[in-house]
Formats: C-alpha cells, structure tokens, sequence
C-alpha cells in the first residue's frame, strides 16, 4: 500500500508539473509575440520605406514644370507659383534620368513674356518649351486659415499634377492626372503668436512640392507619414 501510494503521488506531481509547463507555453509565445510586435511597432515609427513612382513617363525625355494658379492665390501668396515651379522642376531633375529640362526661371520668364500662354492647347504649350513632357499644375487652394478664424493657423495647399506626353497621339490630353493636398500645422491648433505666416507658408509649400514630385521617382517614406 505504501509503495502504491508514493507512486499515485508521484504520478501527481508529475501531471502537475506538466499542466504547468503546459500553461506556461502559450503564456511564453504571447510574450515573445508581443516583444516582437512591440520592437517591429517601434522600428516602423523610426524607419521609412521604399515608395513606387505612380508615373515614370518622365524617364528618357525632355520636361518642364508649368504651375497654374488663379489670381486670388497669386494676389494673396505672390511668390508661391515661383517657389514651387522652381522647386518641382530641380527636384525632378535631381531624381529623374531625363534627357533635358527647363530650369524653372526659363518657364517663369516665358510665362512672364507670354501672357497668353494661359489660353495655349497643352501640346502648344509644350512645342513653346522645346520638351517632351509637360509637368502641369493647377494650384486649386492654398490657404493659411479656416475660412473665417484668422487667429488659428490650419494651412491647407491643394491641386492636381498632370502629364501630357507631347510626342504622343493625344498630345493634349493627360496621359497621367493626380490630386496632391497637404495640410500643416499637425494636430493641435496653433495661433499667430507661436507661428509666423511665412513659417507656415514655406511648410505647405515644402509639402506640396514633396507630395508633387514623389509621384515621379522612387523615393523613402515614413511608415506613418505627417502628410
């Protein structure tokens, strides 16, 4: 009796003791699981990652850049159409392997030249410029209050980026249209006293021409994007 007796006992603890590694196993993999969730979590909001170009028609050919805006934005940021037609066209030269561009002073300095550019066909346009693909943006809104309350700051920049492929067939359609719209400041509101116009202004602007020109390269983002 005695000898049975210690063996149900040791039957026991050893059923005991494999219940409990039993119970541990799932507990270990949930925390092993949540290192790694955390750790994966923690190096996408430090890293960045590999974005596709949406059009690489630009590759191998001549461009320009040509920003539209109508003259109330002209009238109250006079120096955005400048900025970012200078700004798009060097950055596509920096990133895209195009045969030929027009610096965005040349652009500017026809414009200026040339009034009626305005009431040009697209391929006109581009036969003007000497190239290939014409870049053409239509600054739609660009604004640095809410309608209403100029004491808080919430820019917003909005427009679409369109391509015609001058050498194509339909030299005066878009071979490739996309929306751009960017917002700053970020979350919380912002009054004058803790940002300037110009501050927020050249944000915005710096926006738009990111958002503007990634559409053309492959190029590095964060996980969790501000804009």
């Amino acid at each position: 009796m005695g000898k049975t007796r210690a063996w149900r006992q040791a039957g026991v603890k050893v059923l005991l003791g494999a219940l409990g590694v039993a119970a541990c196993l799932p507990l270990k993999g949930c925390v092993i699981g949540a290192l790694v969730g955390g750790m994966t979590e923690s190096y996408r909001q430090n890293s960045t990652r590999p974005i596709d170009a949406k059009y690489t028609g630009v590759e191998g050919k001549s461009f320009a850049v040509v920003v539209s805006a109508d003259r109330i934005i002209q009238a109250d940021y006079p120096d955005a159409v400048a900025l970012l037609t200078v700004r798009i066209s060097e950055r596509l030269k920096e990133h895209i392997n195009a045969t030929g561009y027009v610096p965005g002073e040349r652009v500017l300095e026809y414009q200026y030249n040339n009034p009626r550019w305005v009431a040009m066909s697209m391929s006109d346009l581009a036969k003007a410029l000497g190239v290939e693909r014409l870049v053409f943006i239509d600054v739609q809104e660009l604004r640095l209050n809410d309608p209403g309350n100029q004491y808080l700051w919430a820019g917003v920049a909005t427009g679409t980026v369109g391509v015609v492929e001058a050498d194509g067939p339909m030299a005066d359609i878009y071979s490739f249209q996309e929306a751009v719209s960017v917002a700053f400041p970020d979350g919380e509101s912002f009054g004058q006293g803790e940002m300037s116009a110009p501050l927020v202004q050249a944000a915005l602007v710096k926006r738009f021409v990111d958002r503007a020109s990634w559409l053309f390269y492959t190029h590095e983002e964060p996980y969790y994007p501000e804009y």
